[in-house]
């Protein structure tokens, strides 16, 4: 009967996965106060009725996420701006919700502009003290956003956050930044290359040396006052758990990396075989089936799998010298519990290293602690701040 109740609350949709994820992605999100489970119960109850359709998914998120704006913007005119702000986050997860499924163009691209109007307008209303700020990147910059540290002396300790495939810096903010921020860490949570904003509105794709962004990133943030050099550390999450690992082989200056989920240790092998599985039935993967060719810029599939060589951890683990962090969920549907161990074990034993497996007691036991994000950040948070402890 447990099992049960907890697989209808996981998979809302158990024919098709897609749906499933992406309702769950959302779902993890409302103890920070951007999305509604009513309105969730409210879209699922749409869905339900319908053909199974890029089109339907979306419009269906969007017409609750318009509901959202109507309610942001009568609020705002009424100068009740704390509440104006909690429609415009809601309002802006619905949008970028709903654009998930849909193709690269123009439409892809105007759900995405909605999407991140009403995110900005939520944020600067319900947290003024977040700095939106741009990261020098080549010819062109990469947007973030700083969440100062509270109720901590400065300088203070700083976490720099990397988002997965399909998140953006605005949900990072929230389900880590609030807890950190709480904590006395600052957070830079950044869309990076092929993340976010970046990719949707700058068309800035993915790079597998991603150790470039992190110095670029750890530049920027040693350059603050109110940042402690000494104590700053890399977070990924997701594929952004591939990205913090990369960071971490290379940028030696970090005082500590986390994966909140192992990246994939043979990428080459797993979008083979997702693109197998994409033909055969397209709704039993995590995203669609353009997602990854889109998001490093290739023209074709056979042009994506051959990129997708450069991405795996098993080329770099070894490197990582600095004190990390592994964790993963147990029933993780999208990278396998397996590659979390893998990174683990190729670690070097002279590494401070830390493995914690999610169960289904625990809670945070699917992909990237979806189904308790809160569990996963603060067991992260605890751990960071008794490697920063023992600095000084």
């Amino acid at each position: 009967m447990i099992g049960s109740v907890i697989n209808s609350w996981v998979e809302q949709f158990s024919d098709n996965f897609q749906w499933s994820n992406a309702m769950l992605v959302c779902k993890g999100m409302s103890p920070f106060g951007c999305v509604s489970m009513n309105d969730l119960t409210r879209i699922s109850i749409e869905l339900r009725k319908v053909e199974v359709t890029s089109e339907n998914w979306k419009d269906i998120w969007c017409n609750e996420a318009n509901i959202n704006f109507k309610k942001a913007k009568l609020a705002e005119k009424e100068k009740k701006f704390q509440t104006s702000g909690l429609y415009y986050l809601r309002a802006g997860n619905y949008f970028y919700t709903g654009e998930r499924f849909i193709p690269p163009g123009e439409e892809k691209l105007e759900l995405s502009k909605k999407a991140f109007n009403c995110y900005h307008s939520g944020l600067k209303k319900k947290y003024p003290e977040i700095e939106f700020i741009e990261l020098p990147y080549e010819d062109t910059s990469l947007p973030g956003l700083f969440y100062p540290a509270k109720n901590n002396s400065k300088p203070a300790p700083t976490i720099i956050i990397f988002n997965g495939m399909d998140n953006c810096k605005e949900m990072s903010i929230l389900f880590a930044g609030l807890e950190f921020s709480n904590r006395g860490y600052n957070v830079l949570a950044i869309d990076g290359p092929g993340q976010g904003e970046s990719l949707r509105l700058r068309g800035i794709n993915a790079r597998y040396d991603y150790e470039v962004v992190g110095t670029l990133a750890y530049d920027w943030a040693r350059d603050r006052s109110d940042v402690d050099e000494r104590k700053i550390a890399i977070i990924g999450y997701s594929f952004g758990g591939y990205y913090a690992s990369r960071i971490a082989a290379f940028e030696k200056r970090f005082a500590a990396g986390i994966s909140l989920t192992a990246g994939h240790w043979d990428l080459h092998e797993f979008q083979r075989e997702t693109l197998a599985k994409a033909i055969k039935n397209g709704k039993s993967i995590a995203q669609s089936n353009f997602q990854f060719q889109w998001v490093v810029g290739s023209k074709t599939s056979e042009d994506a799998l051959e990129k997708s060589k450069k991405f795996s951890t098993k080329v770099i683990a070894n490197k990582i010298k600095i004190p990390f962090l592994v964790t993963h969920g147990e029933n993780d549907k999208i990278i396998p519990v397996i590659n979390a161990k893998k990174l683990y074990d190729a670690i070097p034993e002279s590494t401070i290293k830390k493995l914690k497996i999610f169960s289904a007691i625990d809670g945070g036991c699917e992909h990237a602690h979806v189904d308790d994000r809160q569990v996963g950040i603060n067991y992260a948070a605890d751990w960071l701040t008794s490697i920063f402890n023992s600095m000084d």
